[in-house]
């Protein structure tokens, strides 16, 4: 269940109340007359289904209630309720794989900032993956895989072009073609510095460490990797499955391709840095490209649940039209 906490003027609040006291996937609805301040007006509280949280915040827009107050949105992890449960069996879909597209927008809009913490843990993950090269330690290189922040960007990135958001694609593509160049510049100076004062060897070669070689040789599994951590990685963040984002973050060879360019560009091993950088090149594509076509199906399923709502009667309860929505100004065939 999704529990919403919501503050409108005293005119708009008796729609409100129809709209969810009507929808069957709605319960445990809460109205407290004169309660909030500031802005002044009504509380409304209620519990919603999963599966039906977008649609009803959608109708909830339509009626203007952030124009005029606000919506929260939080998690119910448990609930004891049998009303709660009818509620739940009402909506259409398994709760664990609806999709909340307001709390995907707020996660990646946190996300995506180019900001000193994003740039110091990828640099730091992108060192920390420069001296598992040099030890040839796996440890190491997940270890640096998963302090690595660059799965926020382009996840960001992913919605954006589903969404059509400018501003946060220009944000996204900001932090990615910022981060990792930064990163690999004071890996570069970190790494001379170690082969300055002794701490790696004159000797080392890329070639010769077996982590190293793996990272500069792209190949169809790099790929193929790629495209399903990004489908893993969406739907991480999507659903409920939050707990797949690790595995995402340890299967994918961004940071440590990243750490094995400034390696070689010391090092001189040129082929394995131009290896490591279309390495790089692949993953961030193939992530991005997997990404958006899993939120495109998302979308696409919503979409088709959000027509067939538009036929709900709590919506003409409420004083919106039946069949179309009021900011779309047109009407909706229904999806059967």
């Amino acid at each position: 269940m999704v529990h919403l906490r919501i503050v409108t003027d005293p005119g708009r609040a008796e729609h409100v109340l129809e709209l969810l006291v009507g929808s069957p996937s709605v319960c445990n609805v809460i109205h407290l007359d004169g309660a909030a301040q500031k802005p002044h007006g009504d509380v409304i509280l209620a519990d919603v289904a999963r599966e039906d949280a977008s649609v009803i915040v959608s109708d909830l827009r339509e009626l203007e209630v952030p124009v005029h107050g606000s919506i929260a949105i939080e998690h119910v992890d448990t609930q004891i309720s049998e009303a709660a449960e009818r509620a739940v069996k009402q909506a259409a879909g398994a709760p664990a794989d609806a999709v909340v597209w307001e709390e995907v927008e707020s996660r990646t809009s946190e996300g995506v900032e180019l900001s000193a913490s994003y740039l110091t843990f990828i640099t730091l993950a992108t060192l920390i993956a420069a001296v598992g090269i040099f030890l040839d330690s796996p440890i190491l290189i997940i270890g640096a895989m998963i302090v690595g922040p660059e799965f926020g960007p382009l996840a960001g990135l992913c919605v954006a072009i589903v969404q059509r958001r400018r501003e946060l694609a220009v944000r996204s593509a900001t932090a990615l073609l910022a981060g990792f160049p930064f990163a690999i510049a004071v890996t570069i100076g970190v790494v001379a510095i170690f082969k300055a004062t002794g701490i790696t060897p004159d000797d080392f070669s890329t070639s010769d460490h077996e982590l190293s070689s793996l990272i500069a040789t792209p190949d169809f599994f790099s790929v193929f990797v790629a495209l399903c951590a990004g489908v893993a990685g969406m739907l991480s963040l999507t659903t409920a499955k939050s707990g797949a984002l690790i595995g995402v973050l340890v299967s994918v060879t961004t940071i440590p391709a990243a750490a094995n360019v400034g390696v070689s560009a010391i090092y001189g091993g040129w082929s394995a840095l131009d290896g490591s950088l279309l390495q790089l090149i692949l993953n961030l594509t193939s992530l991005v490209a997997a990404g958006t076509l899993t939120l495109l199906i998302q979308r696409l399923i919503y979409r088709r649940r959000r027509v067939r709502h538009l036929t709900d009667p709590a919506r003409g309860e409420a004083g919106l039209p039946l069949g179309r929505s009021r900011h779309a100004g047109r009407r909706v065939t229904p999806v059967d």
